[in-house]
């Protein structure tokens, strides 16, 4: 029962987690585009920029990485057995990319915070789908649960990337011609 208790924690905190994940990236990309404004409107976007990035990070984002790392020790505490599966090395390997890309992201936040990010609004806008691309990897894998058939979910994930990579390009393209000044 415990491991059930676990389980459904932890997918109601991948949930979040995931959540502030893939909406931080989004308000970077505002707040880099700000600099674009008016020195006033700059300092009252910086502002509400700072407190909503410092909300979600430090209200959802990190305590619901917490509480997935947490509920998936017990999980694997209760059934030691997964640690002996080539699709949890692999998930966990993912998992491990996840924590990385938070803490990166963090900083990207401070930097912002200090007015010393030197990355652009288009840059932040493919940092963003990188989460995405994990959680496809990860969820291929618990779903399959084989390490073969993670491989061809990967591969469409690469083919999501590239795709993605032109799209941004692409909206990068049309904001231009609609006069707009991008990065």
């Amino acid at each position: 029962m415990l491991y059930l208790y676990a389980k459904s924690i932890h997918i109601i905190f991948v949930v979040c987690w995931m959540a502030g994940l893939f909406y931080m990236p989004r308000l970077f990309v505002y707040h880099t585009e700000a600099k674009q404004k008016s020195d006033i409107e700059y300092q009252v976007l910086h502002k509400q920029f700072n407190i909503m990035e410092s909300r979600l990070w430090w209200v959802i984002t990190t305590p619901s990485m917490y509480l997935v790392i947490a509920s998936a020790l017990v999980m694997l505490y209760v059934n030691p057995g997964l640690l002996s599966m080539g699709w949890m090395h692999m998930k966990l390997a993912f998992v491990l990319g996840l924590v990385i890309y938070h803490f990166i992201s963090q900083r990207i936040m401070f930097k912002l915070r200090d007015g010393n990010s030197t990355w652009t609004s288009t840059q932040l806008r493919l940092w963003n789908e990188v989460s995405t691309i994990i959680l496809f990897a990860i969820v291929f894998l618990v779903v399959l649960k084989s390490t073969i058939g993670w491989v061809f979910g990967v591969t469409g994930i690469i083919g999501l990337g590239v795709l993605l990579m032109v799209l941004v390009k692409l909206y990068k393209r049309y904001r231009k011609s609609k006069g707009e000044n991008v990065d």
